[in-house]
């Protein structure tokens, strides 16, 4: 057996803030990753996977240390080395793809320069040597070469999140950390990007620990499986084990919150409640008050996590066999860990009085989506026209005008009580098109004209006080949470915003409805939130906010470009079922821009496909979904992931 390439030793990350408590964000983890190993990491938003890798790449900030334990990366120890000793193994043997990719990027720089400093630095490649080794990184990831001098501004959310990607293969790493790399881009992209990565990583034999909330994606690309829950590694597990017999309880609701979108009746599970307060003692299992197959000792005896005996099925080892010898002979697929009182008594002592029994499905709340409700919601009244709009850019270049047209007579109409997905690629025209809908770019020619409860409004004519009235019926959730909240504002005061703008709202019935608010996205108890800033949220807990504060001018309409991107898998059910809520409670329309058909197959009555500009199919969602006709349609439903397919066939 080769030596891991890395090795995290009985890791705790704590943070010791001014204002709150403190906390261990990280508890005595411990893992390895071999060589050329693809490694998943999946958890909650909040539940420490990006705490434990900024740990691993060295770039905890105060107030978070590591308070005990080791890196070990290639038989080093890094976990006491200074800043400046790290230098030269950054971007060359160790790189990485950031969560908050979109402000990775230097903003006042162009690209080329930025791919420059990170390629001279650590190869020998100089002048036109870079300029073909950065080509090569755009057509590894799908980029046009002319974006090569562009700004970062100039770029889509997707585009940057691409070229932070092709940064981070640039010197041919030994090790690579993608912490959401793939947000914000359509399942095409994705899977031809995370296709290539996978097969570079095969030839080039580097290691990859994929952190991410798409858990199909993860499921379908990686070999092992970590599952981490409140600080900690709850499971490890090989992919396909993984999907046929999950261990733990919160792994078996990780796995409920994904199904195929092709299905006639979506069904996803998700699990109730949210993780604890680590700021507080506990006693037992810290999972308990959410597990539906507790027992007594998981409220009392917290477990560890230990190698679970095979079953019977997995492995045969002969009775002479010692248990040291059984364990070199056990074949690599069935190593398992767990950190469950239930999975082990279930696994090495089934008679067990009052374990429940086992299953493969969590036990807990489901959304269901069925093919009746959109018929209803079709006779609805029509309240947004878009007519035959065009949009094009002019971008001065020296003396030269360039001129680029992005949306090409697009026409298509909102009813009331009604969710219609936007579906396309990054860069295809979608948030140019939501932009163009609330006032903030105005059309180069066509019309959208929004029929208020008061009357028909041009809303490209309109200006001054009449433009800033409109804003109160149509609301944005923006894709990018990092970016959506002011940093230097509680939370409390930004939902303060629109709730005295709009609703006139003063006093203790302005803290009630902030507390509502907090409550409808899940952000409980709202105390605990109130008084915090955006930059102490996880991203998931950003966006929630940013749902909040979309709703508290109770619009007509609100176009959610990407709202659930960056959350994590047991609160998207919820915010799917919150927006679901308001839908049918309402005659509240809502414009949902993804790249995810399973949530737009989840929540929307209609979807209509946006390419290069242009509107390629529209039709009720089950029909685009299960029987595609455009060929762009096609590809992107036959991109979706479906790892239980090939895992349970």
């Amino acid at each position: 057996m080769p030596a891991p390439l890395l090795e995290v030793k009985n890791l705790t990350v704590r943070y010791e803030p001014k204002l709150h408590a403190a906390l261990n964000a990280v508890e005595d983890v411990s893992f390895t990753i071999d060589p050329g190993e693809f490694v998943g990491l999946i958890g909650e938003s909040g539940s420490g996977k990006s705490t434990l890798a900024n740990a691993i790449l060295r770039l905890t900030e105060r107030p978070g240390r590591i308070a005990a334990g080791q890196i070990v990366f290639a038989g080093m120890d890094i976990t006491t080395m200074s800043q400046e000793e790290l230098r030269p193994y950054r971007w060359r043997d160790i790189s990485t793809v950031f969560q908050s990719s979109m402000n990775a990027l230097n903003p006042v720089a162009r690209v080329e320069p930025q791919f420059r400093d990170a390629i001279e630095l650590h190869s020998t490649l100089r002048k036109g040597a870079v300029v073909d080794r950065i080509k090569e990184l755009f057509d590894l990831v799908m980029i046009d070469h002319r974006f090569i001098n562009a700004y970062p501004h100039e770029l889509s959310g997707g585009m940057k999140q691409r070229v932070n990607l092709a940064l981070a293969l640039a010197n041919d790493p030994k090790f690579v950390l993608l912490d959401e790399p793939t947000t914000g881009l359509d399942v095409v992209v994705q899977r031809s990007i995370l296709e290539n990565v996978r097969r570079l990583q095969r030839e080039q034999g580097f290691a990859v620990l994929f952190i991410s909330h798409d858990i199909g994606t993860v499921l379908d690309m990686s070999d092992r499986i970590l599952v981490m829950y409140a600080g900690r590694i709850v499971e490890e597990n090989k992919t396909r084990a993984l999907l046929r017999d999950p261990l733990h309880p919160y792994s078996k609701g990780l796995l409920g919150s994904y199904a195929d979108p092709r299905n006639e009746t979506v069904r996803i599970t998700y699990v109730p409640g949210r993780p604890p307060d680590l700021s507080r003692e506990h006693q037992g299992c810290l999972f308990a008050p959410r597990c539906p197959e507790k027992i007594e000792r998981c409220l009392s005896v917290e477990p560890g996590l230990l190698t679970i005996a095979p079953a019977a099925a997995e492995v045969t080892v002969a009775p002479e066999t010692t248990s040291a010898e059984a364990e070199s002979e056990r074949p690599p697929e069935v190593l398992q860990r767990v950190a469950c009182h239930v999975a082990h008594l279930q696994r090495e002592a089934p008679d067990t009085p009052g374990l429940p029994p086992k299953t493969r499905r969590f036990q807990g709340p489901e959304f269901v989506k069925s093919v009746g409700e959109t018929e209803e919601a079709l006779s609805n009244e029509v309240f947004l026209q878009v007519k035959d709009v065009t949009k094009t850019f002019r971008t001065r270049r020296g003396l030269r005008i360039e001129e680029n047209e992005v949306i090409k007579g697009v026409s298509f109409e909102l009813r009331r009580g009604m969710v219609t997905a936007l579906v396309g690629q990054s860069g295809s025209g979608k948030s140019t098109i939501a932009k163009m809908i609330t006032g903030v770019e105005r059309p180069t020619s066509g019309e959208i004209v929004f029929h208020s409860k008061s009357g028909p409004l041009n809303v490209g004519g309109l200006g001054g006080a009449d433009l800033a009235r409109f804003r109160k019926l149509v609301q944005m959730v923006f894709q990018d949470p990092y970016s959506s909240l002011n940093p230097n504002k509680t939370l409390e005061y930004i939902l303060s915003r629109p709730l005295k703008n709009h609703r006139k709202m003063r006093g203790k019935q302005l803290r009630a409805e902030i507390d509502s608010l907090l409550e409808a996205v899940a952000l409980t108890p709202p105390g605990q939130y109130r008084g915090r800033y955006g930059f102490e949220l996880s991203g998931g807990q950003r966006q929630r906010v940013v749902i909040a504060r979309a709703l508290a001018a109770q619009p007509e309409l609100v176009i959610a470009d990407e709202p659930i991107s960056s959350l994590d898998v047991s609160i998207r059910a919820e915010i799917l079922k919150l927006l679901h809520k308001l839908v049918q409670d309402s005659d509240v329309g809502i414009l949902y821009i993804t790249h995810d058909l399973l949530s737009a197959r989840m929540l929307a009555d209609e979807v209509i496909v946006l390419n290069n500009g242009e509107i390629v199919e529209r039709g009720e969602a089950i029909d685009v979904i299960r029987n595609p006709k455009d060929e762009y349609t096609r590809r992107l439903v036959e991109a979706i992931p479906n790892p239980f397919a090939e895992a349970l066939a």
